[in-house]
């Protein structure tokens, strides 16, 4: 039985295979004149530096863990960009942004087998690049988001299982969200709610899944938490905070002065959040690490993603000192309970993502991005945006969190989540893949 279920996976990508060798493929004419260069290079730029950013968080996971553990966290980094990615040319990209079916996803019929995207009509709000590029770019975001769960259940995930999560994640939390959130018709953008590069999306999709995988496969059995390798850290810091250019400048769809507003707040407020990191550490009586400078660099990131191209550049630095903070002391909390989230995806990428959203809501401004329909932020005295985000952060966290628990636990009737106490203890590089570092 269990022998029949493993020719399953490969089947299915043969049923993939058949289907592209009989679906009409054909390119539609392209109306080259609507098209502009420079925004079609620096989003084919933008793309790229993307797709880099998992590579780099496969670094920076993977040094965090136990030694024996290391290619295997690394690995369910590198393998979402294959199955993302053949998911969202089936039907993923149709199920984010194609035709709205009451706001909440898209009709997963619409760009089936990518139907009609080689030479479409370019998305409303890309005017001036090719649909296929856009969604190429857009692909890069569905990567990294289950790539970023990972991190909660590091060192006890079944391998086989979480590819099975990585699919029903997709599908169900964020294929959902960026349709309500990006798409004209959808929910979230109807209510006015902004997230300018993903922070509502990716980070706190991703966050409360963590949460939930953190909940629903409890602790780990081996209590011997000694980072790998503190210089892998590191180079997976560089190579996200290199990528994040792309994911927030290019999220201004061109070649614009909005791509540099964002390029300047990612910079600004990532710094500050290093340095808030390390600074408070130093308060509390710790050493200046390179683990809590690392940390502290992507807690920014993460939390400027939703406010890039809405927030000016000295209110980034606000926002990053303030997420850097706050993710510092949930982390503290986390230590004191017994909550196992291996590497702290929710106090960074959860509550980061939180408090970026909130504070979007906050220092937002129509000066800064005329496209905002709700006003300005609570910070100029206008409560509705701020009020909005409130609303949408509750019901996001509600949403992702209580749909991941829902899908840990259908995974687990499928195939087991969690691998034995003796795989665990023999370490996953070994146990799940047969190879060591």
């Amino acid at each position: 039985m269990a022998k029949s279920l493993t020719r399953i996976p490969f089947f299915f990508l043969l049923l993939i295979v058949i289907v592209a060798l009989v679906i009409p493929s054909a390119p539609i004419p392209t109306a080259e004149a609507e098209i502009d260069a420079a925004d079609t290079a620096w989003m084919l730029t933008a793309t790229a530096l993307v797709l880099i950013m998992t590579p780099g968080l496969a670094f920076f996971y993977g040094g965090m863990v136990n030694k024996k553990n290391v290619l295997s966290t690394m690995l369910q980094s590198f393998i979402c960009m294959a199955v993302v990615s053949v998911i969202w040319i089936v039907y993923g990209f149709s199920l984010a942004f194609g035709e709205s079916v009451g706001g909440i996803f898209g009709n997963p019929a619409t760009f089936f087998m990518m139907r009609g995207v080689i030479g479409g009509t370019p998305w409303p709000g890309a005017p001036t690049i090719p649909l296929l590029l856009f969604a190429m770019f857009q692909l890069k975001f569905a990567i990294i988001t289950p790539a970023l769960i990972t991190g909660a259940f590091a060192e006890r995930i079944n391998f086989k299982s979480y590819i099975l999560f990585i699919c029903l994640f997709f599908t169900f939390i964020y294929a959902p969200l960026a349709h309500a959130t990006w798409h004209p018709d959808g929910l979230l953008m109807g209510f006015g709610i902004l997230d300018f590069a993903g922070g509502t999306v990716v980070h706190m999709s991703a966050g409360l899944a963590a949460l939930a995988s953190a909940i629903f496969l409890k602790k780990r059995y081996d209590t011997n938490h000694n980072p790998a390798h503190i210089s892998y850290v590191m180079l997976g810091t560089g190579l996200l905070w290199f990528g994040w250019f792309g994911f927030n400048s290019g999220s201004a769809m061109g070649a614009s002065s909005l791509a540099v507003t964002a390029l300047g707040t990612t910079t600004t407020a990532s710094a500050t959040a290093a340095l808030a990191w390390i600074f408070f550490d130093a308060m509390k009586g710790k050493k200046p690490s390179a683990m809590g400078t690392c940390i502290g660099a992507v807690v920014g990131l993460v939390a400027i993603t939703p406010a890039a191209g809405f927030v000016s550049i000295p209110h980034s630095l606000v926002i990053g000192v303030i997420a850097s903070v706050v993710s510092n002391m949930v982390v503290d909390w986390r230590t004191r309970t017994t909550l196992d989230d291996t590497l702290d995806v929710f106090p960074c990428h959860g509550v980061g993502g939180m408090v970026g959203m909130l504070l979007t809501g906050v220092f937002a401004s129509q000066a800064i991005n005329p496209a905002i329909e709700l006003g300005n932020g609570l910070i100029f005295g206008e409560t509705t945006l701020f009020l909005v985000h409130v609303a949408g952060l509750a019901g996001v966290s509600f949403f992702a969190f209580f749909g991941s628990m829902l899908l840990l636990k259908i995974t687990d009737m499928i195939t087991k989540l969690r691998v034995t106490e003796a795989e665990e203890i023999e370490g996953l590089d070994y146990s799940q893949h047969g190879e060591t570092l």
